[in-house]
C-alpha cells in the first residue's frame, strides 16, 4: 500500500540507475509466489510450500544484494530482504534454532549474553533506524528540548528492563537469552515474575523511543510490524519449545503471566530443573 500511493515511500526503496518498471517486475512474483503461497499455506498442511517460498525469497534477495553492490543504493530494500530470508529460514527449520547452552559457567554465559546484546543492539537500534532513515530523508543530529529528554529517558528506562532481564536469564536460567544458547532452566525471576516477555517489550520500548527522538514514523511502522510479527509467529514457536522443555511449570506459569500487560498479584513459582 505505501509503494502504491506514497511517492516518497516509493522512492526509499528504489535502487540508484535501475528505473522503476524494473521495480514493478516483481510485483506479481511476489504476489504469487510468497504472498500468495503463504496465504494458502496459512491454511493447508503442505509443508513443501514453506520451501519454495523460501527459494522464492532467496532468489528476490540476491538479486538486491546485487543490485545494492552494483549501484551503491537500495539498502533499505536489501536489507529488509535480508531479514525476510533469515525469518523465512526460521520459520522452514525451527528446530535448528533452539538449543540449550552447554556452558553452565555464569561468567561465560554472562560473556555470551553481553556480546548478543551488543550485536543485536547495533542490528536493530542502530544500522536498520539509520537506513530507513537515511532513505527517507530524515537523518539529521535530533533536536534539543523536552522531546530529546523524554526520548532518552525512555530509551534508559527501556535498555535497563532488557538487561535485567538477561541477567536473570543468566543467573537463574544457567544460559542466554539467545534461542541457539538458551536456558536450561525455566525463569520466573525478576521481571519474568510480572511479564512472560519482558525482553520483547523493552526491544520495541528501545525502537519507540528512537522513532520519538527522530520524529519518524518509518521507524514507527518497523516498531509495530516487529512486535506483531513477533507475537503472531515467532512467539507460538518459541512458547512450544518451553512447552516441551518444561512441560507442567511452564504452562502453570503461562496462565499466571501474561504475555505483554504485567501481572502485579502474587505468582505461584513451580521451578522446574
Amino acid at each position: 500500500m505505501g509503494l502504491s500511493f506514497s511517492p516518497d515511500f516509493f522512492q526509499a526503496f528504489q535502487f540508484a540507475g535501475i528505473p522503476p518498471v524494473a521495480f514493478w517486475s516483481f510485483f506479481a512474483p511476489d504476489l504469487l509466489l510468497i504472498a500468495g503461497l503463504s496465504l494458502v499455506r496459512a491454511y493447508t498442511p503442505i509443508v513443501t510450500l514453506e520451501y519454495v517460498i523460501l527459494g522464492a525469497f532467496g532468489y528476490a534477495t540476491f538479486y538486491c544484494c546485487n543490485a545494492t553492490f552494483l549501484t551503491h543504493s537500495g539498502l533499505l530494500s536489501s536489507g529488509l530482504m535480508l531479514l525476510g530470508l533469515a525469518f523465512n529460514g526460521f520459520l522452514c527449520f525451527p528446530q535448528f534454532f533452539f538449543r540449550a547452552s552447554r556452558s553452565s559457567s555464569f561468567t561465560m554465559n554472562a560473556v555470551k549474553t553481553g556480546v548478543q546484546v551488543l550485536c543485536i543492539w547495533f542490528l536493530a537500534l542502530v544500522l536498520i533506524p539509520y537506513v530507513l532513515l537515511d532513505a527517507f530523508d530524515q537523518l539529521a543530529f535530533p533536536e534539543r528540548g523536552l522531546n530529546m529528554v523524554v526520548a532518552l529517558i525512555l530509551f534508559g528506562l527501556f535498555s535497563l528492563l532488557g538487561l535485567t532481564s538477561s541477567y536473570f536469564m543468566v543467573r537463574d536460567g544457567a544460559g542466554t537469552p539467545l534461542p541457539l544458547d538458551q536456558t536450561n532452566h525455566l525463569v520466573q525471576s525478576g521481571p519474568y515474575r510480572y511479564v512472560r516477555n519482558p525482553m520483547a517489550i523493552a526491544g520495541i520500548g528501545q525502537g519507540l523511543a528512537i522513532a520519538l527522538l527522530f520524529h519518524s514514523l518509518p521507524i514507527v511502522i518497523y516498531c509495530l510490524l516487529g512486535a506483531i510479527i513477533w507475537h503472531f509467529v515467532v512467539r507460538p514457536i518459541e512458547e512450544r519449545d518451553l512447552a516441551a522443555r518444561y512441560g507442567d511449570p511452564y504452562q502453570n506459569y503461562r496462565k499466571q503471566v501474561m504475555c505483554w500487560i504485567p501481572t502485579f498479584r502474587r505468582v505461584e513459582n513451580s521451578q522446574e530443573n
